[in-house]
């Protein structure tokens, strides 16, 4: 079923909406995912403070274009949605990352800063996905800084226990 024209202005004035809350909006290949995957995906995505949505790639450029942001979608492949998020591409690259991973026909296509209106590479996109969580790096800082100071612990407690 064709949308109107009134619609199409709503859903432009409503992703103007979107991505000026918006730091990074991430573009995914949806195709073949069930809908209560996507459903499961929404979920996690709400959780990290974004939302997917299903724009035309159309109607996306003309948001785009609009917001000052030099980035055209209708070259990605696929049925495209995007991912608003409200924080930093550090906070959804991994749950997207985790989710094409198990889920075939879901891909990443690419990313776009909203703040400094630049795009983001797909491979960075990747790399920054594959990364542990905040709390996890800094875990692994803290046990490798605590390592040295440990080992000399144990050395002064066995010079002083002779």
């Amino acid at each position: 079923m064709a949308i109107t024209r009134v619609q199409k202005e709503n859903i432009v004035e409503e992703g103007k909406k979107d991505l000026q809350e918006s730091g990074v909006v991430l573009f995914t290949d949806y195709k073949g995912t069930s809908v209560s995957d996507l459903g499961i995906l929404r979920t996690t995505l709400k959780e990290a403070n974004a939302k997917m949505k299903v724009i035309k790639k159309r109607l996306l450029k003309i948001i785009l274009n609009d917001s000052g942001v030099n980035f055209d979608p209708t070259g990605l492949e696929g049925q495209v949605a995007a991912v608003f998020a409200r924080g930093d591409v550090t906070d959804i690259a991994g749950p997207i990352y985790n989710f094409a991973k198990t889920h075939e026909g879901f891909a990443i296509l690419g990313g776009v800063n909203v703040r400094e209106k630049v795009e983001i590479p797909l491979d960075l996109i990747i790399k920054i996905g594959t990364l542990p969580s905040r709390e996890v790096l800094i875990a692994q800082l803290v046990g490798t800084i605590a390592a040295p100071l440990r080992g000399l612990m144990y050395v002064l407690k066995g010079k002083s226990e002779k």
